[in-house]
């Protein structure tokens, strides 16, 4: 069994920050990609940023130079420092690790954690 907890989430003014974070336990081998997407009312759940188990990042567009994905594979944990907030940030943000249990790769998804930015 896998579980992903989300923490981190909250009421921010814009231009704040965030630090979210998404530990990953139980029964696997191997922590692959980890990401952070984001989803609004009504509209599908869009990538925010990625990293890969040697460290390569990626980030959509609409985040580059504010937000930073990093991760700690001794804690099995991925974060997302989130700086330079905007209102359009608002959304619920899941965690998506992809991992190796006993017989199968496969992703996972963290439970959400809201972030409001206030204007």
């Amino acid at each position: 069994q896998v579980q992903l907890v989300e923490s981190g989430g909250g009421l921010v003014q814009a231009g704040g920050s965030l630090r979210l974070s998404c530990a990953a336990s139980g029964r696997f081998f191997r922590i692959n990609v980890m990401a952070w997407y984001r989803q609004t009312p009504g509209k599908q759940r869009d990538l925010v940023a990625s990293i890969s188990s040697s460290g390569i990042t990626n980030y959509v567009d609409s985040v580059k130079g504010r937000f930073t994905i990093s991760r700690d594979n001794a804690k099995n944990t991925v974060y997302l420092q989130m700086s330079s907030l905007k209102p359009e940030d608002t959304a619920v943000y899941y965690c998506n690790v992809d991992l190796r249990t006993l017989g199968t790769t496969r992703a996972y998804w963290g439970q959400g954690t809201q972030v409001t930015v206030s204007s």
